[in-house]
């Protein structure tokens, strides 16, 4: 009862440890790349937060199964670092009674790893393809970025404007540049604004500016000063995507079951299987013997880890290329892990037999 409250314990304080430090990298660089996109103007300001979340709430699956895998791992391998191993063998504790406390540990992390990935996380990429497309859909004058040259859909206008703080509707110090009929028109105006007239149509009003026109390369220049110019404002198409594999639902990949959606149902089901197998895997490769070298264990784990997702991916490609039968795809690679997972067993409880006799 010790043994297991005690490892159930470190194995939870671990595990939250890790999943806080995973979240906060995921978090960053995600944050980073949306306010990128943000400032080039692909994405609103506010829509920052909406897609940093759907974002993480796709990567749940796969940070989970990471933390589970450390936590174990490290909490394993700090008992063998501290010599504790040695005092739970000496009390009859084998190397397989560790199975049923971190199965009992890893079991709820695993069905929710299950849950997010066959359900929450192709929900989450569908909303965040949903908001992209209605971001897209907006129009020109709308994805300007106050600071930043942008030019429009057509390639015949490029603006840049300066925000004037408190005022939604209202912008300062505005630049247009224009092509129409083979001449080159540049306007500046001191201030400007978007009107929506009752017809539904929408124009960019500028106030109190000038207009220089005409042809590139020729030194003719016409200038128009003008107290109000308005520009309609041509509303864009809603964009329209033909639904990918990460954004379809699990039911709907059984109920069409092409190679493509077969790949992605096998990469839903590889991500749960996987996070069980690994975490009873971390149990053989925690051995750390305390008068070698304390790293080699956890370079042995990540290379497992890395050659175990690496080959999952070229399944899911190998299927949904039908190159590779579904059943071996799905199940070959999760079979040879746990003959893997059998022959490290083995080879550490031989270690230990061989020990307890000539010690």
């Amino acid at each position: 009862m010790i043994f297991r409250s005690s490892l159930l314990r470190e194995l939870a304080t671990s595990a939250a440890a890790t999943f806080l430090v995973l979240l906060g990298i995921s978090i960053t660089t995600q944050l980073v790349r949306l306010l990128g996109q943000a400032a080039s103007g692909q994405i609103t300001s506010t829509g920052v937060v909406a897609l940093l979340g759907f974002t993480l709430v796709g990567y749940l699956p796969i940070l989970l199964s990471v933390t589970l895998f450390i936590a174990v791992l490290m909490t394993l391998t700090r008992s063998y670092r501290d010599s504790e191993m040695v005092v739970w063998f000496s009390c009859g504790q084998g190397l397989t009674q560790w199975i049923r406390p971190v199965l009992t540990f890893a079991l709820p992390l695993v069905l929710t790893v299950g849950v997010l990935s066959l359900l929450v996380s192709p929900w989450a990429v569908e909303k965040a393809e949903e908001f992209r497309r209605q971001m897209d859909s907006r129009d020109d004058v709308a994805q300007v970025t106050p600071g930043v040259f942008h030019e429009s859909r057509r390639a015949d206008r490029v603006y840049l404007v300066e925000e004037v703080p408190g005022k939604s509707n209202l912008v300062a110090n505005v630049f247009v540049s224009s092509t129409q009929h083979g001449k080159l028109g540049v306007m500046v105006a001191q201030s400007g604004f978007q009107e929506t007239t009752e017809n539904g149509d929408r124009f960019l009003v500028l106030q109190h500016g000038r207009r220089y026109e005409g042809e590139p390369g020729s030194p003719e220049y016409k200038i128009y000063e003008f107290e109000r110019y308005a520009m309609r404002i041509e509303t864009a198409d809603a964009t329209t995507r033909a639904p990918t594999t990460k954004t379809m639902s699990t039911l709907e990949l059984l109920q069409k079951p092409t190679p493509r959606n077969l790949g992605e149902l096998s990469w839903r089901v590889g991500l749960p299987a996987s996070a069980l197998i690994l975490c009873l895997l971390a149990i053989p490769l925690s051995f750390v013997n305390p008068r070698a070298g304390r790293s080699m264990n956890i370079v042995l784990a990540i290379l497992v880890y890395m050659i175990y997702s690496n080959v999952l991916s070229i399944m899911q490609a190998s299927i949904a290329q039908d190159r590779v039968d579904v059943l071996t795809g799905m199940w070959g690679v999760h079979a040879g892990m746990l003959v893997l997972l059998a022959l490290m067993f083995y080879r550490r409880l031989s270690v230990f037999s061989f020990w307890r006799v000539f010690r």
